[in-house]
């Protein structure tokens, strides 16, 4: 909304009319342990000439950059015809699909993007999308639990982004669920041996693929794993990985949940945000499925018809008897993401995975060649990111190429500690030979300049735990 319309008297005659003494007082279903204390962290109001001041500072502040910086927000190309279509008014003011006579274009596209989800991860039913990549996989780990009945256990692998652990023990940490964390093994991959250990007694294993160190975890033997031990498993997938790789409901037996984050799909960086995300699941397991889900239907004269279906009125007027409370759909990111596969179509996602990972492969081989800078995990195989080592501060080295106009990657030492000298990069589609060359020339001098002597204490550990 441009304005908030409601002023402190309309409020006070609202509060009346109800007979309600707060505002306070509508939320107290909430137990007071789940409410938060305070609002430190939240500024003051400002005007709107200042927060629009504000916005454009911080747009000018992003500058343009050349960008080596994945984890989990990629920079692809993005067809102009996709952003163009998505803003016509059709499609830019649709509101939610409630009255299935009224929204028929806005169910079909709603529907065609289902199909595409359900498609790339090889399962059979995909919901209308989710907030984004991590607060789907923390309903994906809802939805296991109800289906498993009597465990709360969730096996969670240290390679899983962190932002996306973060928030999934956020959701259900409340819940009496509990997340058993899965080390990495000197491959840079969940340690099977520990897989082993403990899933007998678990609702649900968690598999990344490609894991947050942009490497290709063991997702048969793990999807197999699973299974025998009577748990589910849950796929976390970067969707252009699906259109090269097996997806998640072939891995082994297959995968009972598939969840990812639909940046990738034909959505900006933006600054962060919004994204969406996505999530597909087997048939019997759909009735625990959260969301919204489009079906195709026939009306009384026979013509194709769209509507909302299997959804209780309690997923958008009773939140307590919900399955999930998340009932609406990231509308016009998903419009923009089944606008951009299907201009793409599968031959298209192929071959963007393709040169990105051609990229990277190009990218890391002219980075090693750098004295002082080597793989992480030499003996595995990625797709197009990669964890390198390097033997100089990793933060001065990046602050030196950001004054380069070059965003080097992401500083693992950030969230994992012991990975003070790591650093993950990424090369997208968008990448060209004079970009990596650019790159190479000064990470090289950075380097060359700062290299540490004597050389990190820990520059021969190849078993270290994230």
């Amino acid at each position: 909304m441009p304005f908030i319309p409601h002023t402190p008297d309309d409020t006070r005659s609202m509060l009346e009319a109800i007979d309600v003494d707060g505002i306070a007082a509508l939320f107290e279903e909430i137990p007071a342990s789940l409410r938060a204390q305070s609002l430190a962290g939240v500024p003051p109001a400002v005007t709107e000439r200042e927060i629009g001041r504000l916005m454009h500072e911080r747009a000018f502040a992003d500058g343009g950059f050349l960008t080596f910086i994945g984890a989990g927000a990629y920079e692809h190309h993005i067809p102009a015809a996709v952003w163009e279509i998505t803003t016509r008014g059709e499609f830019y003011t649709a509101y939610t699909p409630y009255q299935a006579e009224a929204s028929q274009g806005t169910l079909q596209l709603l529907y065609e993007f289902q199909t595409m989800i359900a498609s790339l991860t090889g399962l059979e039913v995909a919901n209308a999308s989710l907030y984004d990549g991590a607060s789907a996989l923390a309903e994906a780990v809802l939805m296991a639990v109800r289906l498993h009945g009597s465990s709360r256990r969730v096996l969670m692998p240290e390679t899983v982004h962190p932002y996306y652990r973060k928030v999934v023990a956020t959701i259900v940490g409340a819940q009496s669920i509990t997340l058993e964390a899965l080390p990495m093994d000197d491959r840079g991959r969940t340690a099977l041996a520990a897989v082993t250990e403990k899933l007998p007694g678990a609702a649900a294993l968690v598999i990344p693929q490609p894991n947050f160190f942009g490497l290709l975890e063991d997702v048969h033997e793990m999807a197999s794993a699973a299974r025998a031990a009577g748990a589910l498993a849950i796929g976390v997938v970067n969707p252009l990985a699906c259109a090269w790789l097996a997806p998640p409901g072939e891995w082994g037996p297959g995968c009972d949940i598939a969840v990812g984050e639909g940046q990738p799909l034909g959505v900006p960086l933006s600054s962060g945000g919004p994204y969406f995300g996505f999530m597909a699941t087997r048939r019997e397991h759909v009735r625990q499925m959260p969301g919204r889900l489009v079906g195709r239907t026939a009306d009384a004269a026979g013509h194709e018809a769209f509507t909302l279906t299997l959804q209780a009125r309690e997923q958008h007027i009773r939140r307590s008897k919900a399955t999930s409370n998340i009932c609406t759909n990231q509308g016009l990111l998903v419009t923009a993401a089944t606008i951009h596969m299907a201009l793409l179509g599968p031959a298209g996602l192929r071959q963007v995975a393709l040169a990105s990972h051609a990229n990277t492969a190009r990218l890391v081989e002219r980075l090693t060649q750098i004295p002082g800078v080597e793989r992480a995990f030499p003996e595995t195989p990625f797709f197009h990111e990669a964890a390198l080592r390097i033997k100089a501060p990793v933060g001065d080295v990046l602050r030196a190429l950001e004054a380069q106009g070059i965003l080097g990657g992401y500083p693992l030492g950030e969230t994992y500690p012991g990975w003070e000298d790591g650093l993950l990069v990424c090369a997208t589609e968008t990448k060209t030979e004079a970009d990596i060359a650019h790159f190479a020339e000064h990470l090289e001098r950075i380097v060359t300049k700062r290299r540490l002597d004597p050389p990190c204490a820990y520059k021969d550990d190849n078993t270290r735990r994230a």
